[in-house]
């Protein structure tokens, strides 16, 4: 299939590489084009302007950080839409923002679909994504095949801006996770233990979580290195609670976490993995 790629980040790279291993064609499209230079080794032809990379495409995939960033990329490439075509936006934004766009694309014939995903980097080089789709059926059903080389849990969750609104449902479950996990580390270093050991138990048992297996060691060996960045969980979570508030919701581990991964920001994490929370973490827990 002829597919356009635009986005070729942390995420969007692997993701759009799986896609072409897949013996797609892909022409693909970043606003660095270094980053999306380094797909044309394995076969991509790399656009200059989104408008050249969707010419032609069957299926157009957007993965870029935020809600303006998708409102930009469609605004740029709208002119160039015909009907028939296939728009899938796997960023995490605003599930008005995608209900709109979608609303306004419809009327030039052109499917649109919000297909958030979870599972990090390791997720999307391995093709092992969560991923929760919004919007009519029959595109999610023409998109399915596609997905399914992306990830292992495609899930349809109906009309356009459900897979936004799944989506932040698992951010949030995700970060008190996390902190529950750094939490238990941190406990268990305090009271002498190894943690290396306490995460080998604690993980086959009740306790046991993705974040617990695939940070927890990264916490333990002050790894915090990128595989979703803190400034990313942030802006994830500022859409959580706008649309908590719309629906009259206080949630107070959100507002927990809000808290802790603007602590983190201002240790200078930002661009560091959602495990730099345990930074954070240690300040509050051991004040000097």
């Amino acid at each position: 299939m002829e597919i356009a790629w635009i986005g070729t980040g942390i995420m969007g790279a692997p993701m759009a590489r799986r896609l072409l291993k897949a013996g797609h064609r892909l022409r693909v499209y970043n606003r660095t084009l270094e980053r999306a230079r380094i797909l044309a080794a394995d076969g991509a032809v790399v656009a200059s302007e989104p408008a050249q990379a969707i010419a032609g495409a069957e299926a157009v995939f957007i993965m870029v950080p935020d809600t303006p960033d998708v409102e930009a990329t469609i605004a740029r490439i709208e002119p160039a839409l015909k009907a028939g075509q296939l728009v899938i936006d796997m960023s995490t934004v605003s599930p008005h923002a995608e209900r709109a766009l979608a609303a306004r694309l419809s009327r030039l014939g052109v499917e649109y679909l919000d297909a958030p995903v979870s599972g990090g980097e390791s997720g999307a080089i391995g093709g092992t994504l969560a991923i929760m789709v919004g919007g009519a059926e029959p595109a999610f059903e023409k998109a399915r095949p596609l997905l399914k080389v992306l990830g292992k849990q495609i899930t349809y969750m109906g009309a356009s801006g459900a897979g936004q609104m799944t989506k932040l449902a698992n951010q949030i479950a995700v970060s008190l996770t996390l902190e529950a996990a750094a939490e238990a580390l941190a406990f268990a270093r305090a009271g002498g233990l190894d943690p290396a050991r306490v995460l080998e138990a604690i993980g086959a048992g009740a306790a046991g979580s993705w974040q617990l297996s695939n940070l927890g060691p990264k916490i333990i060996a002050g790894d915090y290195r990128p595989g979703f960045f803190i400034k990313l969980i942030r802006k994830d979570l500022r859409l959580v609670s706008a649309a908590a508030r719309e629906n009259g919701l206080s949630l107070p581990g959100l507002a927990l976490m809000n808290s802790m991964f603007n602590a983190a920001a201002a240790l200078g994490h930002d661009l560091d993995g959602t495990q730099a929370v345990a930074d954070a973490l240690d300040s509050f827990a051991r004040p000097q």
